[in-house]
């Protein structure tokens, strides 16, 4: 029989098992504002419609992302940070919206669904993540 200390025990690891994973992606697109600016630049104008995205924005925008992440994975400020997290990915898939339409010769911009998926259940559950460096400080 499970008791509830258990269940939150699972919970918990679930939930910092999320926090990783969602950490991951957005680390490495993160990174991709410095190693390829370019494709940032690309990104910005063919799904925002922002043209004209420098070198250095990108890296400012990049600072500030691993900044967020790494505040994010640390559990630390979650309102802020999953909030930000899920708002920041959910713009992201919401912007992608012609690639569905075309879905069969776009089928990886479909993975974004479930992360967002996960991005709210993170946020919702916030208040049972422990395993965090924030756990002292509930939000």
């Amino acid at each position: 029989m499970t008791t509830a200390t258990d269940l939150t025990k699972k919970l918990a690891l679930s939930l910092l098992a999320l926090r990783v994973g969602i950490f991951i992606v957005m680390f490495v697109w993160a990174l991709d504002k410095f190693v390829n600016p370019g494709h940032t630049a690309a990104v910005f104008e063919n799904f925002y419609g922002i043209g004209d995205l420098s070198a250095p924005l990108a890296a400012v925008l990049g600072g500030l992302q691993i900044a967020l992440c790494v505040a994010f994975v640390l559990g630390l400020w979650k309102t802020i940070t999953y909030g930000l997290i899920f708002v920041l990915h959910g713009v992201s898939t919401l912007s992608s919206m012609p690639q569905y339409v075309d879905a069969f010769n776009n089928l990886l911009f479909f993975a974004a669904w479930p992360m967002w998926a996960a991005c709210f259940a993170l946020f919702y559950l916030r208040s049972y993540d422990r395993y965090t460096l924030g756990a002292a400080k509930q939000s």
